[in-house]
């Protein structure tokens, strides 16, 4: 959530990022009342308090008629105390409610518009002229079923639709692309982490899924548990109620562990292949930190996530999100775009948010420094969503005879292999 003393103290800096996300602004005029009257409702509650102990002081010394008087006065208070005190409870809840719903800041310079309205800042890597090299590109689906490394069929018919298996080279290809992003993170500085991929109610809502992308978790209600949409989200809650040194910031996790997606409203879309699936494996980075370094470590995850797709020789372009298309918790989001040849276009295969202070604030995450405790800012970023990156190798680096090229850095992972056939 946000600064409540921005909330009162520039409104209109709020209504602002509601126009640019393309939300109400209805919110931030019904977060000013409800705060009103939450301050109103502690202010009165504590009015009553501090005439209760000060009646209660005048009752040790007080004798005869003015001793009953008081102690009737102070049983009076007790119940108006219990009224102000529920009144209290009433409208924190209401603010906190409104607080919630409201999502994060939208840095002022972000693009206008929504999930088509992004701004490409960068192209990096040319794809290649198939036609000119007498190839007839083929998709990953019919590459990886010639390489028996992809099986939707057998996915279909133990799980449903959007499910797959990863077969022979196809399951190399995972773990080998698995150990080069965790081998690449390590040299980073970041921590390696196996997460659970169930999490409690906090947790989820925390990191703001229980808002806009509630409709594509999976919810276990026996349980009282949900299947996380990516590593995030325990990743966050990790240091959930604690104050960290500043001195061992930043923190840098890399979390690898599988994903689960409804996918609710893509009815229809990329329903052939691994690309738009329910389950699927990530390699996710994530990292607290002081909030005035936050911006210049997004650009770090940033060129974290370039150099994993340099690595692998795979054309990408490097996206600023408009505010329409982020989601609750971020301030600003990149996303690389892959080259996809049987396509013929860009999409997305890994993008990074900075969230400034808005999850650490939900689940209480703060630093103590030389300005006190204060609440931390956290930022993630895909290094591998490894279906999305099987299918832009499968597509980018088949070759004539059908088999796939293997970028250099990938071979010590793969047994040396420089192809799969």
């Amino acid at each position: 959530m946000i600064d409540p003393k921005l909330l009162r103290t520039d409104p209109d800096r709020v209504r602002r990022s509601q126009a640019a996300r393309g939300e109400p602004s209805g919110i931030v005029d019904e977060l000013l009342a409800a705060d009103a009257a939450r301050r109103q409702a502690i202010a009165a509650f504590e009015g009553l308090r501090a005439e209760q102990k000060s009646i209660g002081k005048e009752v040790a010394k007080a004798s005869g008629d003015e001793k009953a008087q008081l102690l009737a006065r102070t049983k009076a208070l007790s119940e108006d105390v219990k009224a102000a005190q529920a009144a209290v409870t009433a409208a924190e809840e209401s603010f906190d409610v409104l607080m919630k719903a409201l999502p994060n800041l939208v840095f002022e310079d972000v693009p206008l518009g929504g999930e088509d309205d992004f701004v490409v800042l960068e192209t990096h890597g040319t794809p290649r002229d198939f036609a000119a090299e007498g190839i007839a590109v083929k998709d990953h689906l019919e590459l990886g079923e010639a390489l028996g490394a992809i099986d939707v069929e057998r996915g279909a018919k133990v799980s449903g639709s959007r499910f797959y298996f990863l077969t022979g080279v196809g399951a190399q290809l995972e773990f080998a692309l698995v150990n080069l992003a965790m081998s690449k993170a390590l040299a980073w500085g970041f921590t390696p982490i196996l997460p659970p991929a169930l999490v409690k109610p906090a947790a989820m809502d925390g990191t703001g899924f229980l808002g806009q992308a509630a409709e594509n978790v999976y919810y276990l209600p026996g349980d009282e548990l949900y299947l996380v949409g990516t590593s995030e989200v325990a990743l966050a809650a990790y240091h959930s109620d604690e104050i960290l040194d500043a001195k061992t910031l930043p923190r840098l996790y890399a979390g690898y562990s599988p994903c689960f997606r409804r996918e609710a409203g893509s009815y229809g879309k990329d329903t052939r292949g691994i690309f738009r699936v329910h389950w699927f494996d990530k390699v996710e980075m994530f990292a607290y930190c002081a909030p005035e370094d936050a911006e210049a470590l997004h650009q770090q995850l940033l060129a974290y996530e370039k150099d994993f797709l340099e690595a692998l020789e795979l054309p990408y372009q490097v996206l600023d999100v408009a505010a329409g298309d982020l989601g609750l918790s971020a301030a600003r989001k990149y996303d690389c775009y892959a080259w996809y040849p049987a396509q013929q276009r860009y999409r997305e295969v890994t993008s990074t948010s900075n969230c400034t202070e808005f999850q650490a604030r939900r689940l209480n995450v703060r630093i103590r420094d030389a300005q006190g405790v204060r609440p931390a800012a956290t930022l993630n970023g895909t290094l591998c969503a490894v279906p999305r990156i099987i299918i832009a190798l499968l597509e980018n680096h088949q070759q004539a005879d059908g088999s796939i090229y293997v970028p250099p850095a990938l071979r010590p992972f793969l047994g040396g292999l420089d192809k799969l056939a």
